[in-house]
């Protein structure tokens, strides 16, 4: 079941997306004429980084003995369809592709075989990056954290329609004016979202709405004002934005 959050008519309302149309509140509605909202009201946004195989390879790194982890403010948050606005603080603005997912139920040192009860679905999230900042930065949180800098969406998709979540493989692939700069599967996850749950939770609670990244495959690559950018993951769908200068 795929479930999405959208702006009709002045009000925030939740529907079920099936093809092109949400079915709200029994009515059906054509996705090309609806306001896409975030998917959830986050407390936090937590991301974890370097956490594929394929990525750390490109970059001839190890492989990290356990997830690393930062925030992203919620000011960040993005929608499907919205603008990701370039900051003029920074020359090299970066997208990286993220497959994340979204808690549903309060927890707090939550064992891996019981992750799945505590997360309503899984979503697209970009985890856009002004890397000459992050790279100046000893902390990561000014080149994550500028506004419309999370992007995600465009809904939900519930557990039902994924298999184990421990062997999750299924494909990502981000593409940039239409060519493709990322493409690799969560097969080459090295922390995979059970553990990801874990290993949060016996750090910080998880609350209802928050958002987990679990990080980028290879390619990422820089974004510059005009572009379209699409990140489509297998069994959720497409969230797309567009790059607008400040």
């Amino acid at each position: 079941m795929k479930i999405g959050r959208f702006l009709v008519d002045g009000k925030v309302e939740t529907g079920m997306v099936e093809g092109d149309v949400a079915v709200i509140a029994g009515r059906e509605m054509k996705l090309e004429n609806l306001v896409f909202l975030p998917q959830s009201v986050p407390k936090k946004i937590v991301c974890v980084g370097l956490n594929y195989k394929d990525h750390a390879a490109e970059l001839g790194m190890e492989l990290p003995a356990e997830p690393v982890i930062f925030l992203k403010p919620t000011s960040a948050l993005n929608s499907h369809k919205g603008n990701i606005v370039l900051p003029p603080q920074s020359k090299r603005v970066d997208y990286e592709g993220e497959l994340a997912f979204v808690i549903g139920k309060k927890g707090k040192n939550i064992k891996r075989e019981d992750a799945s009860q505590y997360i309503s679905g899984l979503t697209c999230l970009n985890d856009v990056t002004a890397r000459d900042i992050q790279e100046r930065d000893v902390q990561w949180t000014r080149a994550k954290g500028f506004d419309t800098f999370a992007p995600a969406g465009p809904w939900i998709s519930t557990l039902d329609e994924f298999k184990n979540l421990e062997e999750l493989d299924i494909r990502i692939t981000l593409r940039k004016n239409g060519e493709t700069m990322q493409d690799s599967t969560t097969k080459n996850l090295i922390f995979h979202i059970p553990e990801i749950v874990e290993f949060i939770s016996g750090i910080m609670t998880l609350e209802p709405g928050d958002i987990v990244s679990t990080g980028s495959p290879p390619g990422n690559g820089h974004l510059k004002n005009g572009d379209v950018v699409e990140l489509s993951i297998e069994g959720i769908g497409t969230l797309k934005n567009y790059v607008k200068k400040a």
